[in-house]
């Protein structure tokens, strides 16, 4: 398990060296982006499997999916009454009956007009009932999915696409789903019971009726013929364009150190434009849409008024029933133009709903659904590296066939100058990221199917918006107030835990009580305890701590640490100077190796990083 990777970045220049290789995988130039052929995108799920996944949502509602669609139904069929009573009232009139005559269809019209308004009411709330619930369900397979993807994986592919994934297709489909599911489903229904009805009033208006459904059905083909790639290409351009942003944005201080900006500013331009160009043509195939639904309308009710008036003429048919078929016909105006037109909306919900699929049906990691079985109470695992290599563009490697070995419960300290490759060795042992050549091995398993045996903290801690509690129990779930204490009193947290306004409840995060930086490391530090992994990677997790909170913090990772096998990027050498072993690393390969008296005494690289280190905190006036 890992603690804390919400936000594990490297540190400033070896996340400048991390800048440049993404920015510059095959040339001299630096701060050219990520070619696309370069990048792997999440994938999208075909519509067979979108439509089967959608089948797999629903099928727990099967009760409320019948109880909704069975009142639209109801509400449909009563509705259809309306055009039969109107036909008789025109009849009562044109047959010069009495007055009385008129009392019963009007009554009856307004009996129609209540049940179809409540019944639809109804079936329209079970409806969206099942569409939110359906909807929900999909968010938190996404959610959870993604969460488990490699990071690696998530970088190959760029923010930008998950984050359009993210935003942009969940709207579409929440959207589709609060508007346009249910108006589909009473379009679809009125249409059908609409044409049974016209069809029993006499079965030659049906013929006529039909007379649009041609230039309907040719309408709608062409519409989804050119919509599908068109919405696909629309989305796939979307995200292009939200990763060169952020691609812009994240790397701003080397476009501004290396005058990039014209040419990033380009880039943006270029991207924006694509996606602005395939935005007005949707808009130009909607207009073309609309227009042939015009044309089909016009043709099916003149079929239908010229087949009444012959029927009328040749006593075969009453005015009444006529006008009654006319306005069947009239009435499905609204639901054809409804199913034609959210055809749009389906669309382009059904394009980011296979976009979602995608990454729902994206491979779980290995161990994702065992990691609450592996039990760490055998006892602190060894960790094993055996050439390990590791590059984040092809012939750029930050790692070099890097061998080192942390025996059970031994503590080694990682140290080295910056972008010497310590961050990405850290990330590599928490099973973030898998080497590109060699092995690693934590008690016998990969670190990506490793479970709940290493646990991450780095400096860039997270907290989350809520109770304090809560924030604790992400770590361990069933845990108990008074573990919750234990755990802050053992890294030195409980007191200012306990003084906050409402202790343990206070709201922290956004939009609640701001922790300072070291305490934020605390929190991590106190959720690492819960969470009690064996094996724990401390990526420089102290470094945010001004020199006031430092000795604090270092005192919170000694506890934390205690019996377990610790691998800690250290950011001051007081933390390399109280570790069992110190490895040194330097061009992403391991030069040294000692205790701290055995390097000191070589007098090699490590010695020459004490030395400079010691020398500034003993100048500085306010060191630890």
């Amino acid at each position: 398990m890992t603690t804390e990777t919400e936000r594990t970045e490297p540190g400033p220049t070896e996340r400048g060296q991390r800048e440049a290789e993404r920015t510059e995988p095959g040339g001299s130039r630096p701060g050219r982006p990520l070619p696309e052929a370069d990048r792997a995108l999440l994938p999208t799920a075909s519509a067979a499997r979108t439509r089967a996944a959608v089948r797999e949502l629903l099928r727990p509602h099967r009760g409320l999916a019948g109880a909704g669609f069975g009142l639209m139904v109801l509400a449909t069929s009563v509705g259809l009454l309306t055009q039969p009573l109107l036909g008789h009232l025109v009849d009562v009139v044109t047959e010069r009956r009495s007055p009385d005559a008129l009392t019963l269809p009007v009554l009856a019209l307004a009996g129609v007009a209540v049940v179809q308004g409540v019944t639809t009411a109804l079936g329209m709330s079970l409806v969206s009932r099942l569409g939110e619930t359906v909807l929900a369900r999909l968010r938190e397979l996404f959610v959870e999915r993604a969460l488990a993807l490699p990071l690696e994986r998530l970088e190959k592919a760029g923010s930008g696409d998950l984050n359009s994934r993210v935003t942009r297709d969940v709207s579409r489909v929440a959207d589709a789903v609060r508007g346009a599911l249910p108006e589909l489903a009473r379009s679809a229904l009125s249409i059908v019971l609409t044409l049974g009805a016209l069809a029993l009033l006499d079965w030659r208006f049906l013929p006529a009726a039909l007379v649009a459904l041609p230039v309907q059905a040719h309408t709608a083909r062409w519409y989804v013929r050119n919509a599908v790639p068109l919405y696909a290409r629309e989305r796939i351009a979307t995200g292009a364009q939200q990763q060169q942003l952020l691609d812009t944005i994240g790397g701003a201080r080397t476009v501004r150190a290396y005058r990039l900006q014209e040419g990033h500013t380009r880039r943006v331009t270029d991207r924006s434009r694509a996606s602005v160009e395939l935005t007005m043509r949707g808009v130009q195939l909607v207009l073309r849409f609309y227009s042939r639904l015009h044309v089909a309308e016009y043709a099916g009710l003149s079929a239908v008024l010229v087949t009444g008036f012959l029927l009328v003429r040749s006593g075969s048919a009453s005015v009444g029933t006529a006008t009654a078929a006319a306005l069947y016909f009239h009435s499905l105006f609204g639901p054809v133009n409804t199913a034609l037109v959210l055809l749009d909306d389906a669309q382009s919900a059904t394009a980011g709903l296979a976009r979602l699929v995608g990454v729902v049906d994206e491979p779980a990691p290995a161990s994702a659904g065992h990691a609450d079985d592996r039990s760490t109470a055998a006892g602190a695992p060894s960790v094993t590296l055996t050439a390990v290599s590791h590059a984040y563009v092809p012939g750029r490697p930050v790692l070099h066939g890097v061998d080192l070995e942390i025996r059970p419960k031994e503590r080694v300290a990682l140290v080295g100058t910056t972008g010497a490759g310590k961050t990405t060795l850290a990330k590599l042992v928490a099973g973030l990221h898998r080497p590109e050549g060699g092995r690693i091995d934590v008690g016998g398993v990969a670190p990506d199917e490793s479970g709940r045996l290493v646990g991450l903290v780095t400096q860039e801690v997270h907290v989350f918006a809520g109770p304090l509690a809560d924030d604790l129990r992400l770590a361990r779930p069933r845990a108990n107030d008074e573990e919750l204490r234990e755990a802050l009193a053992t890294v030195g947290a409980l007191d200012w835990a306990e003084a906050l306004p409402d202790g343990l409840e206070t709201i922290v995060g956004d939009g609640g009580h701001r922790l300072t930086a070291d305490r934020a490391q605390q929190l991590a530090l106190a959720r690492l305890l819960l969470a009690d992994p064996p094996v724990v990677v401390l990526d420089e997790a102290t470094a945010e701590a001004g020199s006031s909170g430092a000795r604090l913090l270092d005192e919170a990772a000694e506890q934390a640490l205690r019996g377990r096998t610790a691998l800690v990027v250290a950011h001051r050498l007081s933390q390399a100077a109280t570790a069992d072993r110190v490895v040194v690393l330097s061009d992403g390969r391991v030069v040294e190796s000692g205790t701290h008296d055995e390097l000191l005494t070589a007098d090699g690289a490590y010695a020459a990083l004490w030395h400079a280190w010691s020398g500034s905190r003993s100048s500085a006036p306010d060191g630890p």
